[in-house]
């Protein structure tokens, strides 16, 4: 997740959480203390709220059973990532961050620029319109930055990558660093017109014949630019019929069958649309090819980089659950935490 979506997800948590606590009419509920700092009823209904939100935008519960099964399914993952977070941000008060006035204007500007918000005033209203001032989204934003600079300076300064792993990963995945096929071809459409009534024979007819005639004139060796920009529907004319580069991924299953086998210059039979005819010739092909290790080097550090973050994320944050003093006031969210554990350690490659 790049900077700039790490913002836009602290803040949409932020609004949710605003909300969540501006609507709550039930008294505050301590479920756990993490060494001393508290997690309240509404801190994970907040999270909950958002976790449900982000796995499926249109979920409409239609029945108490229903939502409670969607609770019962994301609550394990949220309690846990609420307290790791909680963690991660008391070792940063540790180290000495914070978040300065500049960088907290800098990224208020940013959030201003992505939302289209033109003033101080206008994001201030959009924040009361959720219950929320400019100090709890800067108290978010913190958080969201101690989490990030923790990560930094006890992770990802401590990875190192050698030139022996970089080769011996490259060698062993060399599948994952191929360029995709790409062709670029021509077209020629003759358009078949249709009616309320539907599509007359006559002309379906006509347009099929004269689509035929414009492939033997292909054949013949006319330029097919020329044709295209005589006899072609399709807006491509003006540029002599010309389309792509395109990924062949992209293509139509029809359409990469019907081109299946063709080398450059080659041409297709007159070809039956939902438009009317079309003919296509490969301009270019150019087929998957495995890039040199020089040049797939920073991609393979990456990837090896990213599997070691994991893991030293890993030992990094099980160390300060270990560390932790964690005091259950809840009993069902413990056992939630706990099956929210025990699943993280399934998923975990051995």
């Amino acid at each position: 997740m790049n900077a700039r979506n790490i913002v836009v997800a602290a803040v949409m948590v932020a609004l949710v959480a605003a909300s969540a606590h501006a609507q709550s009419t039930i008294i505050e509920q301590v479920l756990v203390k993490v060494n001393g700092e508290i997690i309240t009823k509404t801190d994970l209904e907040a999270r909950q709220i958002a976790a449900l939100r982000q796995k499926n935008p249109n979920l409409r519960p239609d029945s108490d059973a229903a939502l409670r099964a969607a609770l019962a399914e994301v609550t394990p993952a949220v309690i846990v990532d609420a307290v790791d977070e909680m963690l991660m941000v008391q070792r940063g008060k540790e180290l000495g961050f914070a978040m300065t006035t500049d960088r907290f204007n800098s990224i208020v500007e940013n959030i201003k620029k992505e939302n289209k918000i033109a003033s101080d005033e206008q994001l201030q209203a959009a924040l009361k319109q959720e219950g929320m001032t400019m100090a709890d989204l800067r108290r978010q934003l913190e958080r969201t930055m101690m989490v990030q600079q923790v990560q930094q300076q006890e992770i990802m300064q401590k990875l190192q990558v050698t030139d022996t792993e970089l080769k011996t990963y490259y060698e062993a995945h060399k599948d994952e660093f191929g360029t995709t096929p790409s062709v670029t071809l021509r077209e020629i459409t003759i358009n078949v017109p249709t009616t309320a009534q539907g599509i007359n024979v006559a002309q379906d007819d006509a347009a099929k014949a004269k689509a035929e005639e414009v492939r033997a004139k292909i054949v013949a060796n006319e330029p097919f630019a020329r044709l295209a920009a005589d006899y072609s529907d399709s807006g491509s004319k003006a540029n002599g019929g010309l389309v792509g580069p395109l990924q062949k991924t992209d293509l139509s299953e029809d359409l990469q069958k019907a081109i299946a086998g063709l080398k450059t210059g080659g041409v297709t039979p007159v070809l039956r649309t939902s438009r009317g005819y079309q003919i296509i010739k490969i301009e270019n092909l150019q087929e998957s090819t495995t890039r040199p290790f020089d040049d797939a080097r920073g991609d393979v550090a990456d990837k090896i980089a990213n599997g070691k973050r994991r893991g030293e994320y890993r030992k990094f944050i099980a160390k300060l659950r270990t560390e932790a003093i964690i005091d259950w006031k809840n009993d069902e969210i413990k056992k939630a935490y706990e099956v929210g554990l025990k699943k993280e350690e399934a998923e975990t490659p051995q």
